[in-house]
C-alpha cells in the first residue's frame, strides 16, 4: 500500500531557491562599482589658499555711574534724570547694541539703581552688567 512515489510532481516545494537572488545582487554590485566613478565629474582646479577671519565688531561700552549722592554720570559726564531714558533709547537703536555697565556706589540708595535699570529696560537695552570692585 503505497500512497505516493518519489516522482510525484504535485508536492509542494518547502525550500527557497536563493541562486537567482544572489545573481541579481552580484549584477547590481557590478553596476554600482562601474557607475560610481563615472558620476564624479570634476574639473581639477588648483585653487589659491587664503586665510581670512570673520570680522568681529565689538560693541562699545556705556558706563553709567551712580554716585553716593544719587547723581547719574554717563561715561564720566553728568546727565540729568530726564535725559537718561532718551539717551538709553538712542543707544539701544544702534547695531550692534552697546553694553551698559552700571557702577553704583556702595552708599547709594537702591532706588536710584532700580530706576536706572528700569529706564534701560524700557529703552530696550538688552545687555546690562554691574561693575564691582574685587574684595580684598
Amino acid at each position: 500500500m503505497s500512497f505516493g512515489t518519489q516522482d510525484d510532481t504535485d508536492e509542494v516545494m518547502n525550500e527557497i531557491n536563493v541562486t537567482p537572488l544572489v545573481d541579481v545582487t552580484l549584477v547590481l554590485l557590478i553596476i554600482f562599482i562601474v557607475t560610481i566613478p563615472v558620476m564624479k565629474h570634476a574639473v581639477p582646479v588648483d585653487l589659491p589658499r587664503a586665510v581670512s577671519q570673520k570680522e568681529v565688531v565689538q560693541p562699545e561700552t556705556i558706563r553709567l555711574s551712580i554716585t553716593a549722592d544719587g547723581k547719574y554720570h554717563w561715561n564720566e559726564s553728568d546727565i540729568a534724570d530726564d535725559e537718561l531714558e532718551a539717551r538709553l533709547r538712542q543707544e539701544a537703536a544702534k547695531d550692534p547694541q552697546p553694553d551698559l555697565h552700571i557702577r553704583g556706589d556702595k552708599d547709594v540708595r537702591y532706588d536710584r539703581v532700580a530706576k536706572a535699570m528700569s529706564a534701560a529696560q524700557r529703552a530696550g537695552v538688552r545687555k546690562i552688567g554691574f561693575v564691582t570692585d574685587p574684595s580684598e
